[in-house]
């Protein structure tokens, strides 16, 4: 029994609009209209990966995620049930809009509806991006990897480490606790900001072409604001990747390169360097934050820490693995 990819994201917005173009053309998306009240994308052959949905609240409505079998949809709703957590068996209607077979509902502790689904639908049509671009690193992998704010930490790792099952990839404590999570081959799907705030933070796509990264930056820096953070390199999963500020006001991650780690053998650990080798400049904080946030990168920088060579990083080329 197991949780093993992200599957899908709903979010609530009333800017369709602005929605549309921003997963598009700056995301490279496949929009396909579901009426006149919602928009959804596709990254690849999957009917749907983002939904977006014409209500007010500009927030994450509903991460989906799937499990193994039918029957792991029984044993999480018996295991969240005896742990005190109201589980909901998904309607008909419902796994048809979401374009699964079936599905359960919950929320966690701060209030995220979670849906865990089972044999997601695939479309008939070849997946057309909004913008040429070689495509997104999805499949096994799934459609990358969502951050949530949190208030406390610790009141949310028992829920979803002991729970849900998610396998613990690293973690930070400074300047603020960083928790990241991995369900599959992807170093993390799922991560969680000690913030002392509730709601989305961001959520990341994977060009399988670093150009593809690029394009997308030209296209953000034409646009004034959009850019929240400049482009950098992650110190844990070495994505190399920028920030953009969403329609909704959380942050989207568009990266290349992401680490794949092998979940058997993996050793959970603390880490002890900032979150960037360089870059992430993160233009949306006071002078201050960001000042803290640069130092620490100047640190790492002066420590001589590095991504491995790329002749280290099987995971980029390797033609075992399939994207």
């Amino acid at each position: 029994m197991a949780i093993h990819a992200l599957g899908y994201l709903g979010i609530r917005s009333d800017r369709l609009d602005d929605w549309s173009d921003f997963a598009g053309r700056l995301l490279a998306m496949q929009k396909i209209d579901r009426g006149g009240n919602a928009l959804a994308f596709r990254m690849d052959d999957r009917k749907q990966r983002l939904l977006v949905s014409d209500e007010p609240g500009d927030t994450l409505a509903f991460i989906g995620w799937e499990v193994e079998s039918r029957q792991d949809l029984d044993t999480f709703a018996g295991r969240l049930d005896k742990a005190g957590h109201a589980v909901a068996q998904g309607s008909r209607e419902l796994a048809d809009r979401r374009f699964v077979e079936d599905l359960i509902v919950f929320n966690d502790p701060d209030g995220n509806r979670i849906e865990l689904v089972w044999n997601p639908m695939r479309a008939d049509e070849p997946f057309r991006p909004g913008r040429p671009i070689d495509g997104f690193t999805t499949g096994p992998f799934g459609m990358g990897h969502a951050v949530l704010h949190v208030n406390k930490v610790d009141a949310l790792l028992p829920f979803y480490r002991d729970l849900l099952g998610f396998h613990l990839s690293d973690y930070g404590l400074t300047p603020y606790p960083l928790y990241f999570f991995h369900v599959n081959g992807r170093h993390h799907s799922f991560a969680m900001v000690g913030s002392g705030k509730a709601g989305f933070h961001h959520f990341m796509v994977e060009f399988q072409n670093l150009d593809d990264v690029g394009q997308g930056y030209d296209l953000a820096q034409l646009e004034e604001g959009r850019i929240a953070y400049t482009l950098g390199r992650h110190t844990n999963d070495y994505m190399t990747s920028y920030y953009a500020n969403s329609p909704s006001g959380f942050f989207v991650e568009s990266g290349w390169g992401g680490r794949i780690i092998d979940p058997a053998t993996w050793q959970p650990h603390e880490t002890h360097v900032g979150p960037s080798f360089w870059g992430h400049e993160r233009l949306y904080l006071p002078e201050d934050e960001r000042a803290r946030m640069r130092d620490m990168r100047l640190e790492t920088a002066a420590s001589g820490r590095r991504t491995p060579p790329v002749v280290d990083c099987p995971w980029l080329y390797n033609e075992m693995i399939k994207r």
